[in-house]
């Protein structure tokens, strides 16, 4: 039994109209909630997004000993008690490779940890072999029993140089929370350079941490005290993703969309690709206004780090890349396996060559056509309401509430207000779809 998204498709027309209003951003969140163990008191967080995987890390925090009160739409606070478990629960963690970055804070400030391998989407599967090493260089020892990893530092962590032999988000933050309790100085080389690390670590630092370098290849972390969250407020920063999905949907389908509550500034590579593609695109301060174009010229993609193209936009632009005036290709250098949704466009009509596991050729001027869909992941799978949208006829995407749901908040809601044909419906094996009533 799963969600399901019933779409009628425009068939190429350009007619989406209206507002959308971006919510706070999941990756930021996420993070922002459980650096909540490394404050001696209340932590209080707004602009939390609605989504599963909050839910799922709440859930986390709670079966673990931590308070999570709701005071109200997207606002919330977090408390850690000295009697907080340190093993993280294999059943929520093994549906959510987030829960990783709970390893460095919970150890650094319990002397340790227990997790297993985490999880996620199927191309989130990764090494936790970054960890590991990154653990032991600060003093840790690691077992492995029963596919658990069981990692101690009896005398507290010790300050660090760590090289990152990858650019991760997920790395870095950890051992940016990992360094706070550490006795000594922690240096981070290579590492990510997201937005949403530099809100966290400037929300940390009003907080009492000592962290210089966010939005630079390299960090250093002085150690110091647990943190105090007494009169101060974290506010969520906007999804640039989910801003961007929208602003590729209106790219496609808009006659006039307006993206309101993002920063366009986070935006720059999409925005720079979409204005050489020949869509019209006007940003204000935190607003950006979409248009349309009568044709997409076609441009190649090569996702990368921030600054560069986003992974996570990889998908929704390549759904407007079928619809460009001739061939364009698209460089997957992040993730295996991200490419795997383009046989569900190729099933609807799409012209795609798959040229190694990495890269591929969009032949533009495809009629997509209506068809059930099952998505592999959260991105592909606002990718697949994208093509939804400019297909002909309907569409109907499955386990909705597994994938979408896990970063877009009220997805079916804010595309129903800007003129889509969508109903979110409930499908039971053998028997008929259920409506739903649409989420307030």
């Amino acid at each position: 039994m799963s969600d399901s998204l019933v779409i009628k498709g425009f068939g190429g027309k350009r007619e989406l109209d209206g507002i959308v209003r971006v919510p706070g951003a999941k990756n930021a969140a996420l993070k922002a909630i459980v650096a909540g163990i490394l404050f001696r008191d209340e932590l209080t967080l707004s602009n939390i997004p609605e989504i599963n995987d909050i839910e799922k890390i709440f859930e986390l925090l709670k079966e673990m000993g931590g308070e999570v009160t709701r005071l109200g739409r997207g606002k919330y606070t977090v408390f850690i008690p000295k009697g907080f478990s340190t093993e993280i629960s294999p059943a929520i963690a093994k549906r959510m490779r987030a829960s990783v970055v709970l390893t460095g804070p919970i150890l650094a400030r319990f002397g340790k940890v227990s997790f297993p391998h985490p999880g996620g989407c199927i191309i989130g599967a990764r090494p936790v072999d970054f960890f590991i090493d990154g653990f032991q260089k600060m003093g840790a020892t690691v077992k492995v029993n029963d596919n658990m990893y069981s990692v101690t530092a009896e005398n507290g962590l010790h300050g660090a140089e760590l090289f990152l032999k990858n650019q991760s988000v997920t790395v870095t933050e950890t051992f940016i929370m990992a360094g706070l309790l550490a006795k000594g100085t922690t240096v981070i080389k290579n590492v990510a350079m997201e937005p949403e690390i530099a809100e966290l670590v400037n929300f940390l630092n009003k907080c009492g941490a000592k962290i210089t370098g966010a939005g630079t290849p390299t960090i250093t972390i002085k150690g110091g005290k647990l943190l105090s969250g007494k009169g101060k407020l974290y506010k969520t920063m906007p999804d640039r993703i989910d801003a961007g999905s929208f602003l590729i949907l209106g790219a496609l389908a808009a006659r006039e969309l307006h993206i309101k509550n993002c920063n366009p500034k986070h935006l720059e590579a999409l925005i720079e690709i979409l204005r050489q593609a020949g869509v019209s695109v006007e940003t204000k301060k935190t607003e950006i206004i979409v248009r349309a174009p009568s044709a997409i010229k076609p441009i190649d993609i090569k996702t990368h780090e921030y600054p560069g193209f986003p992974t996570d936009l990889q998908a929704p632009i390549t759904v407007l890349l079928t619809q460009a005036t001739g061939e364009s290709k698209v460089f997957e250098t992040i993730f295996e396996g991200r490419l795997n949704y383009t046989e569900e466009l190729v099933a609807m009509g799409a012209s795609i060559t798959v040229m190694d596991p990495h890269r591929i050729l969009v032949h533009g001027n495809s009629e997509l056509k209506g068809r059930k869909l099952t998505s592999p992941d959260l991105r592909a799978g606002l990718a697949f309401v994208i093509a939804a949208v400019v297909a002909k006829g309907e569409s109907v995407i499955h386990n909705v509430d597994t994938t979408i749901d896990r970063g877009y908040e009220n997805v079916e809601k804010r595309l129903r207000a800007i003129g889509v044909n969508v109903e979110r419906v409930l499908v039971v094996p053998e028997t008929p779809v259920v409506p739903i009533a649409p989420k307030d």
